[in-house]
C-alpha cells in the first residue's frame, strides 16, 4: 500500500461521523445548522509553528486545538475538521499524528470528515493545515468590533506558558523540572476552553482568542472597535509554574502579555455582566481574569503596572513577517 492510502487508512478509522461517508466520496455533507457556520483555517509549518523534534502526537494536537480555540472565539459548537496533510515519506510519523489527532477530536468534540494528502518535496519542511467547522450561536457569533466603552476586558486561564515552554525547548531559558514539563506541555498541547465560548456568547460584546498574545489580540479589538482599551499588566494572570519560571515582575508580566499561543478567551462584556460570567466559567473550572477597560478615545492600547504607567513594547505580539 503507498504512503497515501495508508495514511487515508489510518484517517478513516477516525472519519465516523455520517457526514464524512467514511471518506469514499471526494466531499463531506452536513446539515446546516440554524444558527449558521463558522468556519476558520490554520496551517502550521516545521520549524515555524512547531519543532523538527516536536513528537507527532502534540503536533496533529496543536492544529486542531489552534482552530477549536477560532470557534470558542466565535462562541461556537465544534461539528467536524478537513485535514490537509503534507507526507514526507515517514509512516511512523504518520501514525503518531493520526494518535493525536484522533485524541484532540475526541477532547474537543469534532468529527473528521475529511480533507487531501499531497507528497512534500525530499528536506522540505511538514507543512500541515485543518479547517473546523461550527455551529455558530443562536444569538450570533460575536466579533471583535462590537467592543463598546465602558465594557470590561476579560481574559481565561492564564498567560505566558507556552511561550515560556518554547523558549525552554529552544534552550534560552531554564525553570525547575516541574514547572519545565507544565511549560513545555501548554506549548504542545494547548487547551483552549470550547466548551466555554458557546456559553459566554449571549454576554459578550466582543470576542476573540489569544493566539498571537494578550497585547496584540487585545489591540486589534481596539482597532476593529474603534476604541481604546487600557490593560493593568498586574492583573495578568500566571501560572504557578511561569512565576516558578521567571517570577511575577512588571517584565515578566509583559513579557507573557506579548508571547502569543495561548488560545485563551479574549472577551469584552458590560460590568453587569461580569457576575454571569464568572458563574458559568466557574461551572467548567475555568478562571476569568478582568485585565483592563475600553474606554472613549483613539483606538489602541495603553499600559500601567500597579498604577504606573508602561510604554507600549515594539512588539505587541507574535507577527508573520515582522522584524
Amino acid at each position: 500500500m503507498s504512503e497515501e492510502g495508508a495514511f487515508i487508512a489510518l484517517m478513516r478509522t477516525l472519519a465516523t461521523a455520517p457526514g464524512a461517508r467514511g471518506l469514499m466520496d471526494d466531499a463531506a455533507v452536513l446539515d446546516r445548522p440554524a444558527g449558521g457556520l463558522v468556519l476558520t483555517h490554520d496551517m502550521m509549518v516545521e520549524g515555524v509553528h512547531f519543532l523538527p523534534g516536536d513528537p507527532p502526537e502534540s503536533v496533529a494536537w496543536k492544529l486542531c486545538a489552534v482552530n477549536m480555540s477560532d470557534l470558542a472565539a466565535k462562541g461556537a459548537t465544534p461539528l467536524g475538521a478537513l485535514i490537509g496533510y503534507g507526507m514526507a515519506g515517514d509512516p511512523g510519523w504518520n501514525e503518531g499524528f493520526a494518535r493525536g489527532l484522533g485524541e484532540a477530536l475526541g477532547h474537543f468534540g469534532a468529527a473528521l470528515l475529511g480533507g487531501d494528502t499531497v507528497r512534500m518535496p525530499d528536506g522540505g519542511p511538514r507543512t500541515l493545515g485543518l479547517t473546523a467547522i461550527g455551529a455558530a450561536p443562536a444569538c450570533g457569533a460575536p466579533a471583535r468590533s462590537g467592543a463598546r466603552a465602558g465594557d470590561l476586558l476579560f481574559v481565561t486561564g492564564t498567560l505566558g506558558d507556552a511561550g515560556a515552554g518554547l523558549a525552554l525547548l529552544l534552550g534560552q531559558a531554564d525553570a525547575p523540572e516541574e514547572a519545565r514539563a507544565r511549560l513545555i506541555e501548554a506549548y504542545r498541547r494547548p487547551r483552549p476552553p470550547v466548551a466555554l465560548g458557546p456559553a459566554l456568547a449571549p454576554h459578550v460584546s466582543a470576542m476573540a482568542d489569544v493566539s498571537d498574545g494578550l497585547l496584540i489580540d487585545a489591540n486589534r479589538i481596539a482597532q476593529a472597535s474603534g476604541l481604546a482599551i487600557a490593560i493593568d499588566l498586574a492583573r495578568t494572570p500566571l501560572s504557578p509554574a511561569l512565576v516558578a519560571a521567571r517570577g511575577e515582575d512588571a517584565q515578566g508580566r509583559l513579557a507573557a502579555a506579548t508571547a502569543g499561543d495561548d488560545y485563551q478567551l479574549l472577551f469584552t462584556a458590560r460590568p453587569q455582566e461580569e457576575a454571569a460570567i464568572r458563574a458559568l466559567a466557574a461551572a467548567r473550572g475555568i478562571a476569568v481574569t478582568a485585565v483592563g477597560r475600553c474606554e472613549a478615545g483613539p483606538a489602541g492600547l495603553t499600559l500601567t503596572h500597579a498604577g504606573a504607567p508602561v510604554p507600549l513594547p515594539g512588539r505587541l505580539g507574535y507577527e508573520h513577517g515582522a522584524s
